[in-house]
């Protein structure tokens, strides 16, 4: 495949890994990484891992500065009205921490971090959906400065946005992938309230289906390894290579990592002979069967099987014995005390994951495991009877003795520095401690003056067991020559002197400003409209669907199918480059002939709509509103009303309604998508799982994309304050068969 670029000889991008524990994070370093990411226990997609706390997280972050390598902090689920107050605390304490970004997937989150505390660096999560030029345009004036991109693009279209925009882009090249679009995925959340959009997903999609043509892991997909494509994606200008797996071992991240890292740093003419050591370390990951993802159109075709097992790992065997204390199986594999293996049910279902601390060959105790011997693995977890055992991950090194060695957490002082030709003076802006200046003489520099980034540099070397250098804020009035050894007595001069007055434990959070700031305009946060008297409810209709009886009602119809009837354009939810073009036509037309409603259900939209902010403006799911920090930030974008998410339960659509500036729409009835992708799927119609749950699964000629929606019509009863939204694209009136989603329920 040959990608046309505009660029010469291009740098490594960087190798991102994921660190679902502080051992992880330790090994992904050593390994080769450029930076991590990993998330606190709370607001983070990774809830199940073992996460950090703030003090973890504060050394891991001052290790990896040591080390010149950077810490990403993943803030990344959506969250509710009633959380806000605690967002705001972390955000805070955030900003003192210092993690070189943060990933965020919540308007209101990015809203927050961006108006109270600016020093923060954000980038967006995969799940905000980005996928085209069009939405890059609303990412920037979101203040972002990197974008993840969505999973699905094939590299045409992630080099055809690379042309379109300044801003840093990342992509997943390793790792599990999620079936649905973006992530944005409901199916977890509707068998149970485990969203996804939350950190709790359970995987359905690696369940058994069961439809009229037989049975499958029809939603399965095959693991990202794009080893092959490393040349490609560096001559695209890709400025971050990401590996996913914050819920894998530390001897996954070492293996993956280290394969990526000798890849990328092979020079041409190695890279090819280097290929098949690679592959050897990442099988050692243990993953599903490897793929290109979504990146050739080809292997979009092929990256679900009906028959490939949802689990990931090695097969060894099937249980063929239950104990009380253990399993026994005759293993294919080589099994060694320390592996981590999974029992997963034949339904598809997830099973239980251990580590194998114990173990018997031939009645007799065991270290090891060789393919044909019988084995019986102690365990104090329910086993299923002839439940397919899977090795997931071999054992690995102990970091516990390098995690005891790390130094605690330093306090951080905040810097304000001004060089002048005749002095340098220093302010710490977060702590009680003197003006602090010394006399210079500089001359001119003819060549190299001293910088901003030589002062930072120079100055972080604080020498100090409590204290270290926290944000620099630096003013050099001309171009000086400032010799190194003279720089270096300064510097020492300067802590010696912190050192001799400053009392550890004397700082103050500059972000206490911040968080105050937030905690006054929340509560003066109200309402900004007044609701008619009647309010006229919205149908989504297909172009030549039955009217809803004799109701008054806004008729919505697609972008593309409106016709005299129609009050409302639907913009869809998935637009890759090559078809924006006839979508922004399609606008055109739609206001030309007299639409003066258009419904967004993804961010790009918002670009397409800049020339049409005078008309109403209506986000709605699939794109995500669960809080009134989210609706303030899309009221800046000229949106006019916004519907709740559909997981929210009714407390927390309550508590949005209450306080939101835009006046918020309740999705009252219809079918909603539970899951949107490009792959083929390999099963169409009716679906059901093991427990008897039913879908319905539809593909659509026109976009490309394979729907999955739940056999019961969710109908929840009308709310006051609210307006209505009737979707009657794949439902119809007056169903026998209905749910209520999360909406009577909790949301986990």
């Amino acid at each position: 495949m040959k990608i046309t670029t505009n660029s010469g000889v291009r740098p490594n991008p960087e190798l991102l890994a994921p660190a679902g524990s502080p051992a992880c994070a330790l090994a992904a370093f050593e390994a080769g990484a450029d930076a991590i990411y990993a998330g606190l226990a709370k607001f983070n997609a990774r809830e199940r891992g073992e996460n950090f706390t703030p003090e973890r997280m504060s050394q891991i972050i001052a290790h990896a500065h040591r080390l010149g390598r950077k810490v990403y902090l993943t803030l990344n689920t959506l969250v509710k009205e009633s959380e806000l107050p605690e967002v705001a605390e972390t955000l805070a304490m955030l900003e003192e921490t210092g993690p070189d970004a943060l990933l965020v997937q919540d308007l209101g989150i990015i809203r927050m971090a961006r108006e109270y505390f600016p020093k923060l660096v954000l980038h967006a999560s995969t799940q905000m959906g980005f996928h085209n030029s069009a939405g890059l345009e609303v990412a920037e004036k979101l203040g972002v400065t990197r974008v993840v991109l969505e999973r699905q693009m094939t590299l045409e279209e992630i080099a055809a946005v690379r042309r379109s925009t300044k801003l840093e882009l990342e992509v997943f090249v390793h790792g599990a992938l999620c079936a649905s679009l973006s992530g944005a995925c409901l199916f977890s959340s509707y068998l149970g309230g485990y969203s996804g959009n939350r950190g709790k997903c359970k995987q359905p999609c690696r369940r058994r289906y069961f439809g009229k043509g037989g049975n499958g892991f029809f939603f399965s997909p095959q693991d990202l390894c794009t080893i092959e494509l490393l040349p490609q994606l560096r001559e695209l200008g890709i400025e971050s290579l990401k590996i996913e797996g914050r819920l894998k071992q530390p001897d996954y991240v070492k293996q993956t990592v280290g394969a990526y890292r000798m890849l990328l740093d092979a020079p041409p003419d190695e890279f090819a002979k280097r290929l098949g050591e690679a592959r050897n370390m990442l099988s050692k990951g243990c993953g599903r069967k490897w793929s290109l993802g979504f990146y050739t159109k080809e292997s979009g075709d092929t990256l679900i099987s009906h028959d490939s097992l949802g689990a990931a790992g090695q097969l060894c065997g099937s249980v063929s014995e239950l104990r009380e204390n253990g399993f026994g199986f005759t293993t294919s594999k080589r099994l060694f005390l320390g592996d981590r293996v999974r029992v997963q049910p034949q339904s598809g279902d997830e099973g239980p994951a251990l580590t194998v601390t114990r173990m018997f060959v031939d009645n007799e105790p065991a270290r090891k495991a060789l393919p044909g011997q019988r084995v019986l693995v102690l365990c104090d977890k329910p086993v299923a009877p002839g439940g397919l055992v899977f090795k997931i991950g071999e054992s690995f090194a102990d970091y516990s003795k390098e995690l005891a060695a790390l130094p605690p957490p330093r306090e951080k002082l905040n810097l304000a520095l001004k060089l002048t030709a005749s002095k340098i003076e220093i302010e710490l802006t977060n702590a009680p401690f003197p003006h602090w200046e010394r006399a210079l003489s500089l001359q001119a520099a003819s060549s190299r003056p001293v910088t901003a980034e030589t002062l930072e540099k120079e100055f972080a070397a604080a020498d100090s067991e409590q204290f270290a250098l926290g944000s620099f804020r630096c003013e050099i009035d001309g171009g000086y020559f400032l010799p190194a050894s003279e720089l270096k007595s300064l510097r020492r001069a300067f802590w010696d002197e912190v050192k001799s007055v400053l009392r550890p434990g004397s700082t103050f959070r500059e972000s206490a400003v911040g968080l105050e700031k937030f905690r006054r305009a929340y509560l003066e946060m109200k309402p900004a409209y007044t609701l008619p008297e009647h309010l006229t409810e919205t149908v989504a209709m297909k172009p030549n669907g039955a009217e809803p009886g004799n109701r008054k009602a806004i008729r919505a119809c697609g972008v593309f199918d409106f016709n005299k009837l129609s009050n409302e354009a639907i913009l869809p939810e998935f637009c890759p480059e090559e078809k924006l073009e006839s979508v922004r036509r399609a606008v055109r037309n739609a206001a030309a002939s007299g639409i003066r409603r258009f419904r967004i259900t993804s961010l790009y939209a918002l670009a397409l709509l800049e020339k049409y902010r005078g008309n109403e403006i209506i986000a709605s799911p699939p794109l995500p509103v669960c809080n009134s920090m989210a609706a303030l930030e899309l009221s800046r974008f000229g949106v006019t009303r916004a519907t709740a998410h559909l997981e929210l339960e009714k407390e927390s659509v309550e508590a949005l309604r209450d306080k939101s500036v835009l006046p918020v729409e309740l999705y009252r009835y219809g079918r909603p998508v539970l899951l949107i992708t490009r792959a083929r799927i390999p099963a169409e119609g009716e679906l059901r799982d093991a427990r008897g749950n039913g879908f319905v699964i539809r593909f659509d000629k026109r976009s490309g994309l394979t729907r999955l929606y739940p056999q019961k019509i969710h109908s929840v009863p009308r709310l006051a304050g609210v307006y209505d939204y009737y979707d009657l694209q794949n439902a119809h009136w007056n169903s026998q068969e209905t749910g209520t989603f999360n909406y009577d329920g909790s949301w986990f």
